[in-house]
């Protein structure tokens, strides 16, 4: 796959997208289309009947009741088609449009299980919640049913004239001739709104980011009292929001006026041109009764021009929306690893050589890093803030792949190897613990579904979170919000611990795996850990060095750099920088 992306700068790609999706769906949009025709076909009948039915009533000693009556029927009927087939048309294009939508929906969020992390990282995921939810809708009321919408006034246009051509050529030459330039007036005024409506797009984005991130933040915020500048925040974007609404709905509006003035034009220029043809024919080859049906005509001949500008409001706001959209799909991907073995062996040693690593490129975080890690080894990992512990643990599992250098897993380079084995092949309890909606049951089974019941409660019981499951209303089987608002931290880490104890994987890395639990228990996981790691390699990044002295191996990092290693005993005797970050906890 190219590394090259494809940035959307005009509607066109983002149309091409839609239509892709639209493809599976063709039958029902033409059945749809079809419908419309019928539906036209039958309105643009009714001026017909209705004109010959006033010709029955025009004149003295001239009206024919069972003329009258036989046309009544025939305009009952035709309405009877309209309604049946614009509701028939309605529910063909609805179902397209919800089953396109779905399938773009699935794709944008399939795609960002397939990005780099490095995108998720570098992007507000409230902007990309809105590309995936918001901007999809977007396309569903616009682009989708607008381009119905469309054709239907299209089909109504040409229907018309074929119509009014058979009535009369000079009376349709004055609708004709003058009726283009509302299509003008709406042209150039849609021209201009599209970089307005995809900007009003971009910002919604950015406002659903800033909200969610407040949101997630919200205890934060009140701790910090920064609830008017949290506030203040929201409004700005808000504030630029409605201004860009205002500037893009402005300037759509204009089309309605434009338009509905010239079709005003027309109307008084057939009733005017059409009733001198009645007085010059003496109301014989150019009846009231044609001329009532011109006049019908000409209002459906404008319908479509008056309704363009929710249409064009429709389809720059669904274009904008596909932009955004498609700017996601065309992100490069992870290098596939289709076609790449799994790991069939897993001893738990690793290897890194010469590997560079930077999150910028002209700011290098770890420089020709190696290192050496037998099977079954506890290796530590401490160091101040940003000197590239969690970034290490990243390269180890993929989520990022160094500049240069290697990583060998049990002497096969992590790139020859399938990501999913890769990361198989090891457990991982983080200081974010993440809970989803489910049952506590199906929680501690996410890496293991098939789980029985005992195997989850004795991986529970290990660890030491079986008696507060016992206590909870439901047992195992009560549902947690997808935050894990009803538990608190220690205990939503306590459940991801034992997720790892029931998938009992070759290799282990816990980042402050307890710092969330009381002391009286973080002993006890301590001690199960310490069972689980007897012979699996396990990387553990502590902030607290006193919870790493029995480790077998400990790696002191500073500025993305290993600059010590060795036993807890062994760096303390040296008295180098370990030393001062031991003792500074101590004194």
């Amino acid at each position: 796959m190219s590394a090259k992306k494809t940035k959307t700068k005009t509607p066109k790609g983002s149309i091409r997208l839609v239509l892709s999706y639209m493809r599976p769906y063709f039958p029902l949009i033409l059945l749809a289309l079809l419908f419309s025709v019928i539906q036209i076909a039958a309105t643009l009948l009714a001026p017909v009947v209705i004109g010959k039915a006033v010709d029955y009533i025009i004149g003295e000693n001239n009206v024919d009741f069972e003329k009258i009556l036989h046309y009544s029927f025939i305009l009952m009927g035709l309405i009877a088609l309209v309604m049946v087939f614009q509701w028939l048309g309605s529910l063909c294009t609805n179902k397209a449009a919800m089953n396109t939508v779905r399938d773009l929906r699935c794709a944008a969020f399939n795609k960002l299980n397939r990005v780099p992390l490095s995108y998720i990282d570098n992007r507000s995921h409230g902007d990309m919640l809105s590309r995936v939810v918001n901007d999809t809708d977007l396309i569903s009321d616009g682009l989708i049913q607008g381009f119905t919408q469309l054709f239907s006034g299209i089909v109504t246009v040409a229907g018309t004239i074929v119509f009014m051509l058979r009535l009369n050529l000079s009376v349709t030459l004055v609708v004709v001739l003058i009726t283009p330039v509302s299509i003008c007036v709406a042209y150039l005024i849609a021209r201009a709104t599209h970089n307005m409506f995809k900007l009003q797009q971009t910002k919604r984005g950015e406002l659903s980011g800033l909200s969610e991130e407040a949101l997630s933040g919200v205890k934060e915020i009140k701790a910090f009292g920064r609830e008017k500048i949290s506030e203040a925040e929201f409004d700005g974007v808000n504030e630029d929001l409605r201004k860009v609404g205002v500037k893009a709905m402005f300037y759509s509006a204009l089309t309605n006026p434009g338009t509905r003035f010239v079709n005003a034009i027309v109307y008084a220029a057939v009733a005017v041109v059409g009733a001198l043809m009645v007085i010059k024919s003496g109301n014989v080859g150019f009846t009231v009764g044609i001329l009532s049906a011109f006049l019908a005509y000409a209002n459906q001949y404008t319908k479509p021009f008056n309704e363009i500008t929710g249409v064009v409001t429709e389809l720059q706001t669904a274009s904008a929306a596909a932009g955004r959209v498609k700017e996601l799909l065309d992100e490069t991907e992870e290098p596939s690893d289709d076609g790449l073995p799994a790991l069939s062996y897993c001893d738990g040693s690793i290897e890194i050589e010469h590997v560079n690593f930077a999150y910028v490129p002209d700011r290098p975080l770890i420089q020709d890093l190696n290192l050496s890690v037998l099977p079954g080894r506890r290796v530590a990992i401490v160091g101040p803030t940003g000197c590239g512990k969690t970034t290490l643990i990243n390269l180890l599992m993929r989520f990022y792949d160094p500049q240069s250098g290697r990583i060998l897993l049990s002497d096969t380079p992590v790139t020859e190897i399938t990501r999913n084995s890769l990361r198989g092949s090891y457990g991982m309890v983080l200081q974010d613990s993440w809970i989803f909606r489910g049952t506590v049951a199906e929680n501690i089974a996410y890496g293991k579904p098939n789980a029985t019941r005992e195997e989850i409660e004795d991986a529970a019981k290990r660890a030491h979170i079986h008696s507060f499951i016992q206590k909870l209303k439901n047992g195992y089987d009560t549902v947690i919000d997808d935050e894990g608002s009803s538990i608190s931290q220690g205990e939503k880490q306590l459940l991801c611990i034992a997720r790892i104890m029931l998938t009992q994987p070759p290799m282990l890395i816990l980042d402050e795996a307890t710092s969330n639990i009381d002391t009286r228990t973080e002993h006890k996981i301590q001690s199960a850990f310490a069972a689980m790691m007897k012979g699996r390699t396990s990387f553990v990044i502590a902030h607290r060095l006193s919870t790493i002295i029995d480790a077998d191996v400990i790696l002191v990092m500073r500025d993305g750099n290993v600059i010590e290693q060795g036993t807890h005993a062994e760096l303390i005797e040296k008295g180098g920088f370990y030393s001062q970050l031991y003792n500074s906890q101590f004194v």
